[in-house]
């Protein structure tokens, strides 16, 4: 697919919290709170903290290629696995749930990304190999979050009844009813059928999410060589068993966290601290939290109750059912995987921020984090609408409302602004207070009075010779109007809205090697992307 693409910093897009501008700034205010700068020297720096940590590759590779039996792997995806038993093979990793269809965009920009920084690396660093890990947060419960996806401005929800997991849940029929909604919509397209057949492939009633959600992007990325991981696995929490018990009996996290808020929150929005527990219990169809109770533990919802013995007898018995929280779920996943450096979006970044304290209370390599890429994309038709109008595609991060008001005051042929008649009436007022004064000083007061009141009427003259002359400019506002709800769906960024399936289904392959070069290793800006 031809393409050029315009970059733009994260800060002036409006869209970007401060701690991510100060993150990628390396602010000095955040640098207690992260181990590496995501640069090429914070990964030897993070290498050489690997190396020196007892990863379990050999369970790892068991895991994968059991989890990978039956499936169609590529000879690269093969050799992925295979290498991770080797102590220079090190992972490159986002993290994702299971959202139904993958969700918005910002799914594939973020595994994509994976496998950019990994190549990136293995250019640089050849002495050692690189993989590119999509890790699936499958014990995710929130299916308001993850059942549903927007397309073609339509927003198609999978109304179940299941609860729990999501990526325990199985494909049924209100999830076919999402996938004929969808294949409404995108079968005309060039590449359409296939992309439904696809789809109809991986979610095959009965199956569950975490099982169709690899499949998926297995068929999307396996010529990649993305390596997918479904950690909800009764040998992978196994080896994180030391960090359940030390949970359970100390609720360590939760101390960790709360003093990291206390110095971050000084300067930034934190975001939540967890709780005494940071651990679920999970069991078939229910994910629920384990709280103290006295000298105990407890399941409220699931009526369980448990004495410090029965716990830690139940750990060794099923680890498989201890699911860690959004403040351990990182340490169980650089537990797991030889992982140098971690993909993630500004929020991901931010609670990654306070976890440094955690990992070293564990003793487990803390990552760089690395801000994932972000895109806006654009056909060739609407940047020459744009700039037709007058703009760069830069631009398209005002509001719809400043656009108009740029628009009118460079096209029109009248004066609108009356500056310097404000600044003649200050000046007028500056004299009359001056007469005034030397004869009374409560008529100075007077005066000011007057002044307030004609510089709010000469203000309010402005903006009715502005609204009169829009009106002249009408097109052009309905194609501002037009261009900024296509692109900025709801006022959001489209990669937080959009689902891929339309993109997809017109170019095919094309469209994810389109992402794959437009995307950066370490970004630094936000990149508008304009398409034929």
């Amino acid at each position: 697919m031809n393409h050029t693409s315009t970059r733009i910093p994260y800060e002036r897009t409006g869209y970007f919290t401060k701690i991510v501008s100060d993150y990628l700034n390396q602010s000095a205010s955040l640098q207690p709170f992260y181990k590496h700068n995501a640069n090429l020297e914070g990964i030897q720096q993070a290498i050489h903290e690997r190396q020196a940590f007892d990863t379990p590759r050999a369970l790892l590779v068991e895991t994968l290629q059991a989890q990978y039996k039956g499936l169609p792997v590529t000879e690269k995806l093969q050799q992925h696995i295979a290498s991770l038993a080797s102590n220079n093979t090190f992972t490159v990793t986002t993290a994702h749930q299971p959202n139904i269809f993958t969700g918005p965009l910002y799914f594939i920009y973020k595994i994509m990304h994976t496998v950019r920084l990994a190549d990136e690396l293995s250019r640089q660093l050849p002495q050692y190999k690189f993989v590119p890990v999509y890790y699936m947060g499958s014990e995710d419960a929130d299916l308001d979050e993850l059942g549903y996806l927007n397309l073609g401005g339509q927003k198609l929800v999978w109304n179940t009844r299941q609860t729990g997991a999501v990526g325990r849940m199985k494909v049924d029929k209100a999830l076919t009813k999402v996938l004929h909604a969808i294949e409404g919509q995108i079968a005309v397209l060039p590449k359409g059928k296939e992309l439904v057949g696809l789809f109809k492939r991986c979610y095959t009633e009965g199956k569950t999410i975490q099982q169709a959600t690899l499949e998926l992007v297995n068929e999307l990325f396996g010529a990649y060589g993305v390596v997918v991981l479904v950690p909800d696995h009764a040998k992978l929490k196994s080896a994180f068993r030391s960090v359940v018990k030390k949970e359970l009996l100390e609720g360590f996290s939760h101390q960790m966290v709360a003093t990291t808020i206390v110095s971050l929150s000084k300067h930034y929005k934190v975001q939540a601290g967890g709780r005494e527990i940071n651990l679920f219990y999970l069991l078939d169809d229910k994910r629920e939290r384990i709280e103290r109770n006295g000298g105990g533990y407890e399941v409220k919802t699931l009526g369980l109750r448990f004495s410090k013995e029965a716990i830690l007898a139940e750990l060794d018995a099923h680890p498989e059912r201890f699911s860690p929280n959004v403040i351990l779920r990182g340490a169980f996943q650089e537990t797991i995987l030889p992982n140098i450096a971690f993909i993630g979006g500004g929020g991901e970044l931010a609670y990654w921020l306070e976890l440094k304290a955690v990992f070293e209370a564990i003793q487990v390599p803390y990552p760089v984090l690395v801000l994932r890429n972000s895109f806006l994309l654009m056909q060739r038709e609407q940047e020459q609408k744009l700039q037709k109008l007058g703009f760069d595609p830069t631009a398209l991060f005002n509001t719809e409302q400043n656009l108009v008001y740029d628009l009118v005051m460079r096209e029109s042929n009248v004066k609108l602004c009356l500056t310097d008649e404000l600044k003649e009436a200050a000046t007028y007022y500056e004299k009359l207070k001056t007469l005034t004064g030397a004869i009374d000083a409560t008529l100075k007061q007077h005066v000011e009075a007057l002044e307030v009141k004609a510089v709010k009427r000469l203000k309010e003259l402005e903006k009715k010779m502005l609204r009169a002359e829009k009106t002249k400019f009408e097109a052009q506002q309905k194609q501002i109007a037009k261009l900024k709800q296509d692109l900025f769906p709801n006022n959001s960024l489209q990669e937080r809205v959009e689902n891929f399936a339309t993109w997809y289904a017109t170019y095919g392959p094309q469209w994810l090697q389109m992402i794959y070069k437009v995307s950066e290793g370490f970004p630094n800006n936000f990149t508008i992307v304009a398409y034929e």
